[in-house]
């Protein structure tokens, strides 16, 4: 049996835990992902059970789904549960970043070009508060690499914000020797893992980074409205205090015996939970409860396998003459998805309207059509990509 004809085999399986696209090819999830049916049914139970709220007690309400999302949260990246914090997407922990550290005229924060834009929203408004320098690094090559940002690399460097998975073309940086050079002269590195958390293997020990940012209604099957912000723990005191969400206080699990006078945050990265974020009848985090249980019973390693396999095989088969791949062809280099290009930014735009009204849904991302597949995907959603390329 050959590889394509395996995979579509175990892809056929996975397809039956979603709902049917209406004959829609959907290869759009670092766009949006479609939540699984654990996730809709999860969803509804939280809605039934608002209706009766006196059949649960205040621990359950609180705390019980919460608890469970930190510790797969932690399991997925090998981290542990106090390290992480709930929030509503990737920019609220970098935005805790930003304020929390204790920052010195003239520091630099080293991003990229063309990053996602968060890097901007969160750290271009730093320098004026802060007096701080943002420097923006291009990369040499083709693609940016740890080189160039090692490269770029100052004294004065104090935090390096950059995305583990590219939104615009799918590289993935070698995170580990990028932390290595960084650690050496004390920078701290922040890392997006908003497009390879759930489709990437990952361990936060090997990756080096110090803070992780993260969406959840891309690769972790969330709503959207979801993230979480992981913080290395022997980092958390070294953020300066700030308001907190009032259930991060020490001793929040007893609400008969809240320290009202002088509340302290407890040592963990609850301190940076999102108000109002934990609770059984938060609909989003039970979506994303369900989501990531369900990203823990596949593995990133069989979607990372799953996604490569795909895309290996468009990328083989997109018509010289017509198109170019515009994402590294190398595994080792490339996240969970890929990238491809007409001959011109105007062709491109059309082919990604021709696709559209076709119904096979991919992104446009700086002019570049973005393919993002997953386990409901099989060999024959390729097929049609390519056919409506060629044709």
């Amino acid at each position: 049996m050959s590889t394509a004809t395996t995979a579509s085999v175990q892809q056929t399986d996975w397809r039956s835990e979603w709902f049917e696209f209406e004959n829609a090819t959907y290869l759009n999830l670092a766009g949006m992902a479609p939540v699984p049916k654990v996730s809709l049914k999860a969803v509804q139970a939280a809605l039934d059970a608002k209706k009766f709220p006196h059949t649960r007690d205040d621990g359950a309400i609180f705390f019980d789904v919460p608890n469970r999302v930190r510790t797969n949260l932690a399991k997925l990246i090998g981290a542990k549960p106090e390290e992480i914090a709930l929030t509503t997407g990737a920019s609220t922990g970098t935005m805790a970043v930003a304020y929390g550290l204790d920052w010195k005229p003239g520091d630099e924060v080293l991003t990229s070009k063309a990053e996602f834009p968060l890097q901007y929203t969160t750290w271009k408004p730093m320098e004026e508060r802060e007096g701080i320098k943002v420097n923006i690094v291009a990369p040499q090559g083709k693609f940016l690499t740890a080189d160039d940002l090692i490269a770029a690399l100052t004294p004065r460097t104090r935090v390096v914000t950059i995305s583990h998975v590219r939104f615009d073309d799918g590289s993935m940086l070698d995170v580990p020797k990028l932390a290595e050079a960084c650690h050496k002269q004390g920078t701290l590195i922040l890392l997006d893992v908003s497009q390879s958390c759930g489709a990437v293997p990952m361990d936060v020990t090997k990756l080096g980074a110090d803070f992780l940012v993260c969406a959840g209604y891309k690769w972790l099957l969330g709503a959207f409205g979801t993230g979480f912000f992981w913080v290395k723990h022997e980092l958390i005191s070294r953020l300066r205090a700030a308001p907190f969400y009032w259930m991060a206080v020490a001793g929040s699990d007893n609400f008969a015996k809240l320290d009202f006078a002088n509340p302290k945050p407890s040592d963990s990265a609850k301190r940076w939970d999102t108000p109002e974020w934990a609770s059984h009848f938060n609909f989003n985090l039970a979506a994303l409860d369900a989501g990531v249980e369900f990203v823990l019973r596949a593995t990133p390693e069989v979607v990372l396998a799953h996604n490569h396999t795909l895309m290996d095989s468009l990328f083989s088969r997109l018509p010289a003459d017509r198109c170019v791949a515009a994402s590294p062809l190398d595994r080792a280099h490339r996240g969970p998805y890929g990238c491809f290009v007409a001959r011109t930014p105007e062709k491109t735009a059309e082919l990604y309207k021709k696709l559209r009204e076709q119904n096979i849904i991919l992104s446009l991302r700086e002019s570049k059509l973005r393919v993002s597949p997953y386990l409901f995907n099989t060999i024959q959603d390729i097929d049609r990509l390519v056919a409506a390329i060629t044709t």
